[in-house]
């Protein structure tokens, strides 16, 4: 008689176990999901950005006759960007566009015209909101990255996380050098 009730009790701790892995399991697939979503609004302001940077940098052209390197390291971040295609280098590429587009609007203050010009300050607008969107994006993905890592590291989802194979996912993460202050140099043409 003890013995049935021995074995009663391991089946039902074995339907449990199945039961909660299919829960496990649905929950990390919405939560990776969520994540992939998250990164996809990223992604879609990245390259929202990414649309008005030739406008920006013609408009700029016109203007600055010296500064051709950084309309240059402007248009090569936003090619190699435009290339990514792991989140790693989406990330990369984007803190490099950024680096370029700092360097890019101290070149501007040296030309009081330009920031004058209508065309010039529409696209300065739309892109400061574009960047308003695109921290604003990062932070949900973040948010929605940190959610999902810990619990492919809870106890007992570590344990179906690992089987089923659902890794940890990157946070998007300010480039080593983006806290520096961009340096152009304005001294006389080579």
């Amino acid at each position: 008689m003890k013995g049935k009730w021995i074995a009663l009790g391991l089946v039902v701790i074995l339907i449990l176990l199945v039961f909660s892995g299919f829960g496990s399991y649905n929950r990390l697939v919405a939560m990776d999901e969520n994540v992939n979503k998250k990164w996809s609004d990223v992604d879609s302001q990245l390259q929202r950005r990414m649309d008005l940077i030739p406008n920006l940098v013609e408009t700029v052209k016109g203007y600055s006759i010296h500064e051709q390197e950084v309309l240059k390291n402007v248009t090569d971040a936003r090619a190699k960007l435009a290339g990514a295609r792991s989140v790693d280098e989406r990330i990369a590429g984007q803190n490099e566009l950024s680096g370029a587009l700092a360097r890019l609007l101290v070149v501007v203050e040296n030309y009081p015209n330009l920031k004058a010009d209508a065309n010039f300050r529409q696209l300065m607008d739309e892109l400061a909101g574009t960047e308003n969107r695109i921290n604003i994006s990062r932070r949900d993905y973040n948010q929605a990255v940190q959610e999902y890592n810990q619990s492919i590291r809870r106890f007992p989802t570590v344990i179906y996380a690992r089987i089923l194979g659902f890794d940890s996912k990157p946070y998007f993460e300010a480039d080593k050098g983006a806290a520096e202050v961009p340096k152009v140099d304005f001294g006389t043409a080579k």
